[in-house]
């Protein structure tokens, strides 16, 4: 972290100036940020000619987390993540859960930041086995998770984002060599969706985007949520299956999650009945793991054996209740490898929260 002495802001890292104008390398909005002015996440503003990152460690809220709420099923099953976030957000999503972070702007008191030593240090306190940035979009905070995965990384903790995949290319190698190897990545819909609502965000970037984590060695987890009259329709829902076999392939996990009424959009939840049909067409389309979300109904959250159908990894609130995986992650029934990232876990649940803003 390079830091502004005068102003005691870190300078962002990932910036190119043009004249008066710096564009924000961050995400691949690409803001051009003239004197004085924030890009669109409000956490990097243009002082004096340099973008510096004004939302550094500024955390809305720090939380002992299971991996599987993520979620993230085949990434150390049964472990826990010590969460945070910050404010704002490159995309404003009209249902958005997190609104009242993610449209928030972050507070303007440097001297209440968070440093990457003390998340380490509360993750190894809490027991955590890793750390994960989530609820708002980590774009917005890239030079506190450089510092803060590449400590972790040192210390022997795991690091994950749960996020809309809208990173630059730049950025998001750089995140992924500082020690994070997991991701979440939401892909929101079909580019007539994202015309609709999203405008000028393209969810090929985003499927592009999540190749090349996993070519880098990365794990990947695709979440699609349903959103009644924004991406429910079958054609929709039959581009995000098609393109996630074809650009990321059969074994990545795809969760189809049910929306639930939030912020400015009213629509009633997501039926099952859509959701299920949004397995099926997964499922028949060659995706071996599918699972549905945000609907709590026995089974859908379980891993079974894509080849003999043997109950692999059994979940309930969040946490395994059982698991079945025999030596290198094979079934012990049929000797099928299955796709999985670090090892099990298995503790009690944990769920704290911690925060100098609650």
């Amino acid at each position: 972290m390079v830091m502004d002495e005068q102003l005691r802001y870190p300078i962002a890292r990932f910036q190119e100036k043009a004249n008066t104008i710096v564009r924000c390398m961050a995400c691949m909005r690409f803001c051009k940020v003239r004197e004085g002015g924030k890009g669109i996440c409000g956490n990097y503003a243009n002082m004096g000619g340099r973008l510096l990152n004004m939302g550094y460690g500024l955390l809305s809220s720090v939380e002992s987390r299971p991996i599987e709420i993520k979620p993230l099923f085949h990434y150390w099953p049964g472990s826990s993540a010590l969460t945070f976030s910050n404010w704002g957000c490159n995309f404003y999503c009209p249902w958005c859960q997190n609104h009242s972070i993610s449209f928030s702007r972050p507070p303007t008191d440097p001297n209440i930041r968070y440093s990457p030593e003390e998340l380490v240090g509360m993750a190894k306190a809490f027991g955590d086995e890793g750390l994960c940035a989530s609820f708002n979009e980590p774009a917005t905070q890239v030079d506190f998770l450089l510092d803060t995965f590449s400590l972790g990384s040192k210390e022997g903790l795991y690091s994950t984002v749960v996020t809309n995949g809208y990173f630059s290319r730049t950025s998001l190698k750089a995140v992924l060599e500082s020690g994070c190897d997991g991701l979440s990545i939401d892909i929101k819909g079909c580019p007539k969706a994202h015309f609709r609502i999203l405008k000028g965000i393209d969810p090929n970037a985003v499927l592009s985007n999540a190749k090349y984590a996993i070519n880098l060695g990365a794990h990947v987890e695709m979440v699609f949520l349903m959103v009644p009259g924004f991406n429910d329709d079958e054609d929709c829902v039959r581009w995000v299956v098609e393109k996630h076999v074809s650009i990321l392939g059969e074994d990545v996990p795809l969760h189809i999650n049910r929306y639930y009424p939030a912020h400015k959009y009213t629509a009633p939840p997501t039926s099952v009945e859509k959701l299920l049909t949004a397995k099926k067409i997964a499922q028949d389309s060659g995706v071996k793991f599918v699972y549905v979300g945000n609907v709590g109904l026995p089974g859908l959250e379980n891993t079974y054996c894509p080849t003999c159908g043997k109950l692999l990894i059994a979940r309930s609130g969040y946490e395994v209740v059982a698991y079945n995986l025999g030596k290198d992650n094979r079934c012990s029934k049929c000797n099928t490898a299955i796709l999985l990232r670090g090892r099990y876990v298995k503790k009690d649940k944990r769920w704290r929260v911690y925060s100098r803003f609650n």
